[in-house]
């Protein structure tokens, strides 16, 4: 039997040969060993073919299917958790742990017709939101459950977005473009002195939620900037949505657009840490790249007597992965001094949950908005 070139995903049924395309927006390899399987499959089985990497090409009941994943998730959970030496050995501990779980739980496949239909018992009309997650339908192909299950999550959330006071709307996050759950950090932005209302640079402007604080603070122009294309359309279109487009532009740039600005803000990611999935560099930045592009652009862009705000969490110095003297430092090779610096605990349920293996790091962060200054 022949496999079409295009084809990344094979396996045998009814004694043929049979391929389709691999989707995965997170970049997980196709699985090589594939099985076929049913409702008869025990969740037992189902746990072991998956520890052992062999894929389930679900043909059953779609929420039999739910239910076997599950199955599985128990499974997996009830392993006890390794025990660690240090904040940063636990943290690494915490992301193999994380990794596993993903590989495990990714071995349940589903089929997807051309147009991505699931032919299955009682599936649900997922198109759009494959179409979000995905890209445009290419033909038959095989995906996970737990991917489609985060596709048709993360468009609901589209749908009915998260309501944020500061902006008296709502932000409407797409698919692999961080969300403003945490909100702590929104109202650090909302209640900072403002040193213009002239004009404001925000870096990485991802849904735009700040750049949306800022315009309704009053802030005549601000120019946000982004080089994910997903993040670009969901900025466009929650500032259309909020009708702020005569006092926000965003456009592609990496880090800063030309010219300076009395009012430079940025977010980055809070963990100096290697991104193991496209969505995770919102989480994730490796190297500090992000944070030490935004602060050595500082001089060349802050405006005389403006401000650079960074919105940056503690939570790396309580992991052992980067110390306040190394941020501190940072302010310094950057000609930075500190004016001012405004702090937010964290509200999140994981700060209170004692059964995470990062509960003493997630218990002790604080979330700053450092108020910088040219020296």
């Amino acid at each position: 039997m022949l496999i079409e070139k295009a084809a990344d995903v094979s396996w045998t049924e009814g004694g043929l040969v049979h391929a389709a395309r691999w989707i995965s927006e997170s970049g997980a390899a196709p699985p090589k060993r594939v099985v076929v399987a049913s409702d008869d499959l025990r969740a037992d089985v189902a746990y072991r073919l998956a520890c052992e990497g062999t894929a389930i090409l679900w043909r059953g009941d779609y929420h039999n299917a739910r239910q076997l994943l599950q199955a599985i998730t128990r499974r997996l959970e009830h392993k006890p958790p390794k025990s660690a030496a240090s904040p940063v050995e636990a943290f690494h501990l915490h992301r193999q742990a994380q990794s596993h779980c993903a590989r495990t739980l990714g071995m349940l496949l589903l089929p997807f017709d051309a147009d991505y239909r699931i032919p299955l018992r009682r599936a649900p009309d997922a198109r759009q939101a494959c179409v979000e997650a995905f890209g445009p339908a290419d033909g038959p192909c095989v995906g996970s459950l737990r991917a489609l299950l985060g596709a048709i999550g993360a468009h609901e959330w589209r749908k009915r977005g998260i309501e944020v006071p500061a902006i008296a709307g709502r932000i409407h996050p797409h698919y692999g473009v961080f969300a403003p759950v945490r909100q702590e950090y929104v109202q650090l932005v909302a209640e900072a002195p403002l040193p213009t209302q002239a004009l404001a640079f925000e870096i990485g402007t991802g849904t735009a939620v700040l750049a949306a604080v800022l315009a309704r603070r009053g802030v005549q122009r601000v120019i946000a900037t982004d080089t994910d294309a997903r993040a670009l359309a969901c900025a466009r279109e929650n500032i259309a949505r909020l009708g702020l487009d005569g006092q926000v532009e965003v456009i592609e740039r990496d880090l800063y657009p030309e010219g300076r600005a009395p009012l430079l803000v940025c977010n980055p990611p809070w963990v100096p840490a290697r991104p193991s999935s496209p969505i995770e560099h919102a989480i994730y930045d490796h190297e500090s790249r992000m944070l030490r592009g935004f602060l050595a652009g500082t001089p060349t862009h802050l405006a005389p007597d403006g401000e650079a705000w960074l919105i940056l969490s503690d939570i790396a110095e309580h992991l052992g992965l980067r110390s306040r003297e190394m941020l501190l430092a940072l302010f310094h090779e950057s000609k930075l001094e500190i004016v001012g610096r405004l702090d937010a605990r964290p509200r999140h349920p994981r700060a209170l949950d004692r059964t995470d293996p990062l509960h003493a790091a997630r218990s002790a962060e604080v979330t700053s908005l450092w108020r910088l200054a040219a020296r």
